[in-house]
């Protein structure tokens, strides 16, 4: 342990790793920010941190099973010729979740929105999106930690950059989703990100890489245009009371 301390190359490799655990994260993120945007304001702070201390402990849960998680990615099934292991199958299944799942609410969006309820309605959707938090924690727990496998031989270091990754989210998750309960629109736009997202989990299931820079590049441009518009609302309503 004092000899990662003194390692210039160790610290490079956790600033590396950190830097791609937040990246990574970032999907996780919006995901949570969609889902509590239903929630009343003290049940969705309560959800949020919940669902990041879940994806917290099965990072570090899966760290300390590297024998089996290294075994995931052994081949189980073919189909059409294809190999695939269960970490392929578990990208697909929750690629599939994503889709499904920003689907819905987009439907619901468009529909005219959730239909609101009692107490009990109120604890029923707290529970489901607690779960739903859990699934999508572990799909993308899952691929952080294969990732983090690849690029550090140090658990060590793995496990630090794991939790500075998980204090970035956190701090990060409370100003997402108070933007998206704000400004309506962008929630949609989230939405069509979770799209985008589950696609790219399903094409990585049957082998069909995505580059994450093109999606995370056109996430960014399409959120800077987003920007622009809400700037753009914000100085129409001045100029009118004014």
């Amino acid at each position: 342990m004092i000899e990662l301390l003194t390692s210039p190359e160790a610290w490079v490799a956790l600033l590396t790793l950190t830097a791609l655990e937040i990246v990574l994260g970032i999907d996780n993120v919006i995901f949570i920010s969609v889902l509590v945007a239903r929630l009343p304001p003290e049940q969705a702070k309560r959800a949020r941190q919940i669902g990041l201390g879940l994806a917290l402990v099965f990072r570090i849960l899966l760290l300390s099973i590297l024998v089996w998680l290294i075994g995931l990615t052994e081949p189980v099934i073919t189909v059409a010729d294809m190999a695939l292991s269960w970490r392929d199958i578990i990208l697909i299944g929750g690629g599939l979740f994503l889709i499904a799942k920003a689907t819905h609410e987009i439907h619901a969006e468009v529909e005219g929105g959730a239909d609101e309820g009692g107490e009990g309605h109120a604890a029923n959707a707290f529970f489901w999106v607690i779960m739903q938090i859990v699934v999508i924690d572990l799909i993308f727990s899952l691929d952080s930690i294969i990732t983090a496998i690849g690029m550090v031989k140090d658990i060590e270091i793995m496990v630090g950059a794991v939790i500075i990754a998980c204090g970035v989210m956190y701090a990060a998750s409370n100003p997402v989703a108070r933007f998206v309960a704000e400004h309506p629109t962008t929630k949609m736009l989230a939405l069509a990100f979770l799209v985008l997202i589950g696609v790219a989990l399903v094409a990585d299931g049957f082998k069909f890489h995505i580059p994450r820079a093109y999606i995370y590049t056109a996430i960014t441009f399409s959120a800077a245009v987003e920007a622009f518009n809400i700037l753009a609302k914000r100085n129409r309503k001045k100029k009118k009371t004014a």
